[in-house]
């Protein structure tokens, strides 16, 4: 059984205000699901949620109990199943909401590789750095780390699934930048996202509806009853919550059903109006708390693993966070980026809770512990 329990020095290095900031998090989200899904679903969604943080805590248990070093030597193994199942939801190709990024395992509820496999990408590349000794502006080991990259973010374009795309990126550039990326790469890629984005857009990879998403929110006027029905009701939910909200339980736009999937994608609609301003700020602070500490944890992290860990976490939690309350608000293309934490959803839940226990990890074992 003691492989099973946690050491009590590794404990007290645990970072509680992030684990508490966390939780406060799930919990609210959990408040607001029920609100935005109780007119039509009762209580199951606010079951199934609970049922979702609780496996994620378990999983985040056994996490902590291996040390990342040690996990990090498989992480090569861990992405190349990451890659097979995002190659089985090709092969499987069950659409929900227009793209195959879903997979069903027999009895199981189905699930989203691509959601897993960000802490996967991440692992791996903070992996590949360590064993390059942070020589990473050397060709070879950039184009490999590039390829590593590019691999799960074509097949996740593929799905389509662009947001999480995105993420991918956000991760990869992140641990790239922090690695001391050489700054003529750097321009040099910004320099060619604007061709490469006229590319994309005219060969017609992306979905129409994605193409429309991207057209709407250049000019929102015009498709204010079509594609941007939902970020209009959106945006007069949350503008209509003021400063303190209409209270909990009592959004009009959101109970009456205005706002389409208010309890996953558009759940800050549901925040911002029955908690209004003061809702809103309070959970911004929460997530500020978790980015904070998250970079204080990398900052003192003994190895340069641990420090790529975090801040790879921290790229996609950032993007994550800011393109889902953007797009909720209209300064982002809507997206089918979850909230972390807060909206419905077990992969969502489980893979954000993973990726946080994974920096826990990290915290945990910034020192040598003399047993």
């Amino acid at each position: 059984m003691k492989k099973w329990i946690i050491d009590g020095k590794l404990l007290k290095q645990l970072d509680l205000p992030l684990i508490i900031a966390a939780l406060a998090i799930a919990v609210f989200g959990v408040m607001n699901i029920y609100s935005a899904t109780r007119a039509s679903a009762g209580t199951s969604y606010l079951k199934t949620q609970l049922m979702f943080i609780c496996i994620a805590i378990v999983i985040c248990y056994v996490i902590l109990l291996i040390d990342y070093n040690i996990m990090s030597n498989y992480s090569e193994i861990i992405y190349w199943v990451g890659i097979v199942l995002l190659l089985a939801t090709d092969i499987q190709n069950m659409s929900v909401k227009g793209a195959n990024s879903w997979l069903k395992l027999g009895p199981l509820p189905a699930i989203e590789p691509a959601e897993f496999f960000r802490m996967a990408l991440a692992l791996l590349l903070a992996k590949k750095i360590n064993d390059m000794e942070g020589n990473i502006n050397e060709p070879k080991n950039l184009l490999k780390l590039l390829f590593y990259t590019a691999i799960p973010t074509v097949m996740i374009i593929k799905q389509p699934n662009l947001g999480m795309a995105i993420i991918c990126l956000c991760i990869s550039f992140a641990i790239l930048f922090i690695s001391g990326l050489n700054l003529k790469i750097i321009f040099g890629t910004i320099a060619l996202i604007v061709p490469t984005c006229i590319i994309i857009w005219e060969s017609h990879i992306l979905k129409p509806y994605q193409m429309a998403r991207i057209t709407s929110f250049l000019s929102p006027e015009s498709a204010q009853q079509t594609t941007n029905y939902q970020l209009f009701n959106s945006k007069i939910g949350i503008g209509s919550g003021e400063l303190l909200g209409k209270g909990f339980l009592h959004g009009t736009q959101i109970s009456g059903g205005y706002v389409p999937e208010a309890h996953t994608d558009f759940i800050f609609a549901v925040v911002g109006e029955e908690w209004g301003l003061v809702g809103a700020v309070i959970l911004l602070i929460l997530y500020a708390i978790i980015l904070y500490r998250i970079l204080k944890i990398a900052k003192n992290s003994k190895d340069i693993l641990g420090k790529l860990i975090c801040v790879g976490t921290f790229g996609g939690l950032t993007f994550s966070i800011y393109q889902n309350i953007a797009m909720t608000i209209g300064l982002a293309p809507i997206s089918g980026i979850t909230l972390p934490l807060m909206s419905a959803g077990g992969s969502s839940i489980i893979a954000n809770f993973m990726a946080l226990a994974l920096v826990l990890n990290v915290s945990m074992r910034k020192k040598k512990i003399n047993f």
